[in-house]
């Protein structure tokens, strides 16, 4: 059976033929073919919000099109994130003439500690597997 979709306009001519005319809920129920309850959350929603009471198919509350619009743009900053995070992974092995040695830069300039003394950024590779991860590389 298929989901039966009522209009605006019939849904406020059921709450006006309750409470204007006096009808019944079960009276109401029997001649327009909807249940009772059904009846009282349209009474409730009107009584509620008349301005915004029954927006239609596809249609927000304000309020509900704010925290969308607040959520579309937290997706759009975590996207912006992640690809920043890209960026910075492509512009470190571009500063490298060759894109195999450690990127260059401030914080790489003087060299690496290997086994608790300095070395030179000749010798990168001989750096400690957690410093390569750092870095992007998986050599050990």
């Amino acid at each position: 059976m298929e989901r039966r979709r009522f209009t605006r306009e019939f849904k406020l001519e059921a709450v006006r033929l309750i409470k204007e005319r006096g009808v019944s809920y079960a009276q109401a129920s029997h001649d327009l073919s909807v249940h009772q309850s059904q009846l009282r959350s349209w009474v409730k929603a009107l009584a509620a919000d008349p301005q915004h009471a029954f927006p239609g198919q596809g249609q927000l509350k304000p309020e509900q099109a704010e925290i969308a619009q607040l959520k579309r743009e937290v997706a759009e900053i975590a996207q912006l994130k992640r690809e920043v995070i890209r960026l910075k992974a492509e512009r470190d092995i571009l500063k490298n003439h060759r894109g195999l040695g450690p990127p260059v830069g401030r914080e790489t300039a003087g060299g690496y500690l290997c086994r608790g003394r300095e070395r030179p950024s000749a010798f990168w590779w001989r750096v400690t597997p957690l410093k390569n991860m750092v870095h992007g590389l998986l050599r050990a």
